[in-house]
């Protein structure tokens, strides 16, 4: 954990260079210290089937959902949430500067007694025949 989750309205598609935003998003995470890089997890939905406002084809969204486990403090969240949904706004502020665009972001916390996950990235990442540390940032 954390997940992060983006849907996309498919107008989007060319204006859009989703490993980079990625890649902003994950360093932004790590940058707050509430977020473990090993943890980390990007994934993007486009939607072929939407309708934004009054149904305008120019018109697009893009919604972030974050999930992520328990044990943090709702401070800790609150600053973290707003760090990254500033990096999502910035990277999208040339699009929302040319055209209708809804962007929205949510953060959801799993209750530890539903959430369960195993892997072995952390033992991956501190291998020294690893890749250059900054590829371990992109998602």
């Amino acid at each position: 954990m954390p997940h992060f989750i983006m849907e996309y309205s498919a107008n989007l598609d060319d204006k859009l260079e989703i490993p980079l935003l990625f890649e902003k998003l994950a360093e932004a995470a790590v940058a707050t210290g509430v977020f473990p890089l090993a943890g980390i997890r990007c994934r993007a939905h486009r939607c072929e089937d939407y309708r934004v406002a009054d149904g305008n084809p120019d018109f697009g969204f893009v919604h972030l959902h974050v999930k992520l486990g328990t044990g943090r403090t709702e401070q800790e969240k609150e600053g973290a949430a707003k760090a990254v949904f500033d990096t999502l706004s910035a990277y999208l502020q040339p699009l929302y500067d040319q055209s209708g665009l809804a962007i929205s972001f949510e953060m959801t916390e799993l209750p530890v007694s539903l959430k369960y996950n195993q892997n072995n990235l952390r033992d991956y990442i501190a291998s020294p025949a690893n890749k250059t540390e900054k590829d371990h940032a992109k998602c």
